[in-house]
């Protein structure tokens, strides 16, 4: 009955538009695909789909970090232990 449990919870998250998911429950979700996928748990369609879900969690992960990212750069504490702006992070290449 977990399984059935399992699945249900699965279906549930998927239905949810990704947009409204936070990193942790996208995270959650995509770990739960790859392993669906490397398991060969789903048929044909199934595993396309599960992909083109779990390539969008990935680009929504990428955005809330650096979302993040961004909001880390604009929060330092000065020496009175206040927030105070900090110069960005060096950009990657």
């Amino acid at each position: 009955m977990a399984a059935g449990n399992d699945a249900a919870r699965d279906g549930e998250a998927a239905a949810r538009p990704i947009e409204s998911l936070s990193f942790e429950e996208a995270m959650a979700e995509l770990e739960a695909l790859v392993q669906r996928l490397e398991r060969g748990q789903l048929d044909l369609e199934a595993s396309i789909a599960a992909y083109e879900r779990g390539t969008a969690l990935r680009r929504h992960c990428a955005r809330k970090l650096a979302e993040a990212e961004l909001r880390v750069e604009k929060i330092g504490l000065d020496r009175e232990g206040n927030p105070a702006t900090l110069e960005p992070f060096a950009e990657r290449s």
